[in-house]
């Protein structure tokens, strides 16, 4: 793994969040975008080399949605930077760690991804993450 590519973090309104974020952080967002395979919509802020993923359910039964029926609005995942994700993938199943992903999928932000359940990550949704070259 290379770094912390992102923290993921579930909002009931990615308008609100967006507005709270560009207080918070003193800048704007830089990406709106829509990953229909999640049912989210997404919107990311850059801050030196960090990133924040806000994610809006769109769908009522999906894992966003999900997640703040039974958690409420917060910190959703964490996401880590890979060079090979399957690489990684297989690195993991090997470790013992139950990933959610036989294969990985398109994600947000021109992304490779695939998540680590958080059974078997400590209680922690971990995501891996792989830039679409």
């Amino acid at each position: 793994m290379k770094k912390i590519e992102h923290i993921g973090i579930a909002v009931k309104s990615i308008k609100d969040a967006d507005q709270l974020f560009e207080r918070l952080l003193g800048t704007s967002s830089y990406k709106l975008e829509s990953v229909d395979s999640e049912h989210v919509d997404t919107s990311f802020f850059k801050i030196g080399a960090s990133k924040i993923e806000l994610l809006e359910a769109t769908n009522p039964n999906s894992a966003i949605a999900k997640f703040i029926e039974k958690k409420g609005e917060g910190i959703h995942h964490i996401a880590f930077e890979v060079e090979d994700i399957h690489a990684e993938m297989e690195r993991l199943r090997k470790e013992g760690f139950q990933l959610l992903n036989e294969q990985p999928k398109k994600g947000a932000d021109n992304k490779l991804v695939c998540f680590v359940h958080p059974k078997s990550s400590n209680g922690v949704l971990v995501e891996l993450c792989q830039e679409i070259r």
